[in-house]
């Protein structure tokens, strides 16, 4: 009850504002130097634990929330595209907010940040109808996005189309690699229905060991990378990087004309 009267009196954009003052000043007690986040640059004992059907351990940054699958695409970035050293742009879909100034602070960086909720990004739009001309970006992040698009298929169409020849799409989703196909129904409808059969209550579908098909279907060539293993052992468990479930690449370049 008290927590639906402060979402009515309280604006979602404030909401954000104050979770996120609380994580800096709570983040005290998680004080030591265990973990490391390679987004604020600080240490902790351990990490908060998130998720709403299965809780993961340490998976949250006390102090500037990043999670697992955020942390691991910092490190790709750094490590295997030159993002912050060439004279580029980026179109970043429903962007994490600890990357936000990160690339916000690079100077030669066009930076375009999209969300279809005006609260969580510079520009509101939609993933299906992304107002940009063709050929637009060097490279586009687009992580966990998919699964909550309605039509998925127009959502990949459009950010191959304004991909340039030469760019590169990263984009990462939640996936049940156990599950050769993706899953989803029309007859799972509800919020509670959302939560039992794709984990999450907001999911359209739950993707599955085809996810990289379901891409090359719009016109991607995909390469699945799992940088998890190419980072080894030591700095998984020391940054927290996650089991490959929610952090699998999907390096994905604009299919050349006239292939199949």
């Amino acid at each position: 009850m008290i927590k639906q009267i402060y979402k009515s009196i309280i604006s979602e954009n404030s909401r954000l504002k104050n979770r996120l003052l609380i994580n800096k000043l709570t983040s005290i007690f998680y004080r030591g130097n265990v973990l490391e986040c390679n987004f604020c640059g600080k240490t902790f004992k351990k990490f908060k634990a998130k998720g709403t059907w299965t809780k993961r351990q340490n998976a949250e940054c006390p102090y500037c929330g990043s999670v697992e699958r955020g942390r691991l695409l910092l490190f790709y970035l750094q490590n295997e595209t030159g993002i912050f050293s060439e004279q580029c742009s980026l179109l970043h879909v429903a962007p994490e907010l600890g990357l936000r100034p990160i690339f916000k602070s690079c100077k030669t960086l066009k930076y375009y940040n999209v969300d279809i909720n005006p609260n969580y990004a510079d520009i509101q739009m939609d993933l299906m109808d992304i107002q940009f001309p063709d050929d637009s970006f060097d490279y586009i992040i687009c992580s966990h996005v998919l699964g909550h698009v309605p039509n998925e298929g127009k959502a990949i169409a459009e950010m191959c189309r304004v991909l340039k020849p030469t760019g590169m799409a990263l984009i990462m989703t939640i996936i049940d690699w156990k599950n050769p196909q993706t899953y989803e129904s029309d007859k799972v409808k509800t919020d509670s229905e959302r939560l039992k059969h794709y984990s999450e209550h907001d999911l359209l579908r739950l993707h599955g060991a085809d996810f990289a098909e379901r891409l090359a279907a719009s016109g991607f060539e995909v390469e699945v990378v799992d940088y998890i293993s190419a980072l080894g052992k030591e700095k998984n468990v020391r940054f927290s990087l996650g089991n490959g479930d929610r952090e699998t690449i999907f390096k994905c370049t604009k299919m050349k004309k006239g292939a199949n």
